[in-house]
């Protein structure tokens, strides 16, 4: 296989053979497909294999891949120039339509990734308080920022090290850990350093310890408590920003953070990143106050195209998300119905176009019960699907997404391959 021939070649110079870990495939054995080509629901890879694809580069391709209008976009920009290092109109537009949809934003400030604006939103929370502690939540990733690296979900906690070597002590000490969905515990931490806590950051819904939704009021328990101890709520919403809703997660759930860092989606497929909250906080930000932030590429003429007709293609279909959550819905329906005939261990869980299917007996609801989904069975059965041209997430902490491009068809041959590899799990646990 040529696939097996590039990743031979890729970890002479690249290490592990690729640039993001998860790639690598080492928690689900065998090596890596190469692509060549996606569009709508499917990608090639460089061996000919066809695939319906539900990574979607790890949510942005809401609309699918290659979608022509977005492509066309990207295209105009381009014969202007790829970038300038000036401000653009497009970027002014794109502002205007975050805060138009999200209106806990009155500002944002664009940056290149998810763990740009991360990084950016905390120095921004610790400098507008004054202190210097933040809390994020166990099995939560909030990029590769210092402050982030402990008990990370996603990645390292596929590769079994949440806590990273480089991080200094000094830095880890004041990332405080609380427990998903458990609200005693932030309560007790906020106590415990009361008027040293600058933030509370949270995955709305999780999605890098795989899928775990919020339970009833816990959202709303942490927009009270940061409101009482004098923390600024950030909602990381890089993976849900308009994928849940125009609004994202806070729009589902009628939450308002103080500070929200939002991208994937709202560059069509490009590196982007923002953040952005309350006039009053990011009026902190350089050069209008002493926040320093900067950055060569940030607001590229590529990515803020792609990114607005992306954002343009959505607003567009007042049907959007409601046809979204019918395909999700549908898809969800046939994977639990397989379980149930199939008699596995498995657990199905959902929000919107984000889902995961874990191997475990009950409910994951944060860190702890995550750890007990059993990860040589997901490998098993990602091998499966992967045999019947169904790509998924190479991990078991990783959520997977639906796009508009999926079809009923693909839904349909997406619940029978499950079938299929569900009972090779059973034939294996048996």
């Amino acid at each position: 296989m040529k696939s097996d021939q590039l990743i031979k070649r890729a970890k002479e110079r690249i290490p592990g053979g690729v640039n993001s870990p998860v790639r690598a495939f080492r928690s689900v054995g065998g090596n890596p497909r190469f692509m060549v080509r996606a569009a709508g629901s499917r990608m090639w890879d460089v061996d000919g294999n066809e695939y319906i694809d539900y990574v979607a580069s790890w949510g942005p391709m809401i609309l699918g891949h290659a979608h022509p209008k977005v492509i066309a976009a990207i295209q105009k920009v381009a014969e202007s120039g790829t970038s300038f290092g000036t401000a653009t109109e497009a970027e002014v537009e794109m502002a205007e339509t975050i805060c138009s949809m999200i209106p806990s934003m009155e500002m944002v400030r664009m940056v290149n990734s998810g763990t740009e604006a991360t990084m950016s939103a905390i120095r921004l929370a610790r400098a507008f308080t004054g202190r210097d502690k933040i809390i994020k939540f166990e099995g939560c990733y909030h990029g590769h920022g210092d402050a982030f690296l402990v008990k990370a979900g996603s990645g390292a906690m596929t590769f079994g090290s949440p806590d990273s070597p480089g991080v200094p002590a000094s830095v880890a000490a004041d990332t405080l850990l609380a427990s998903f969905n458990d609200l005693a515990s932030v309560d007790r931490i906020l106590e415990e350093n009361r008027n040293e806590v600058a933030a509370v950051i949270v995955e709305p819904v999780v999605g890098n310890m795989g899928c775990v939704p919020p339970a009833t009021g816990f959202l709303q328990g942490l927009r009270t408590l940061c409101t009482k101890y004098g923390s600024l709520l950030v909602f990381d919403e890089v993976m849900t920003g308009f994928r849940l809703a125009p609004g994202g997660a806070q729009e589902l759930y009628g939450i308002q953070p103080d500070l929200t860092t939002i991208g994937k989606v709202i560059g069509g497929g490009l590196p982007v990143g923002a953040y952005g909250g309350r006039k009053e906080i990011m009026q902190m930000i350089s050069p209008e106050g002493p926040v320093y932030q900067a950055g060569t590429l940030s607001g590229n003429p590529l990515a803020m195209a792609a990114g607005l007709e992306t954002l343009n293609q959505i607003r567009k279909t007042r049907s959007f998300y409601t046809e979204l959550e019918q395909k999700a819905k549908a898809l969800e329906e046939g994977i639990v119905r397989n379980i149930r005939t199939v008699g596995v261990d498995a657990v199905y869980q959902r929000v919107g176009s984000m889902s995961t299917l874990f191997f475990t007996s009950s409910p994951v609801t944060d860190y702890t019960t995550a750890l007990k989904a059993d990860t040589k069975r997901f490998a098993l059965y990602f091998q499966e699907m992967l045999k019947q041209g169904i790509y998924l997430p190479p991990s078991q902490f990783e959520a997977a997404f639906l796009s508009a491009a999926h079809s009923e068809k693909d839904i349909e041959a997406t619940i029978s391959a499950n079938r299929r590899a569900l009972e090779a799990v059973a034939r294996d646990v048996a």
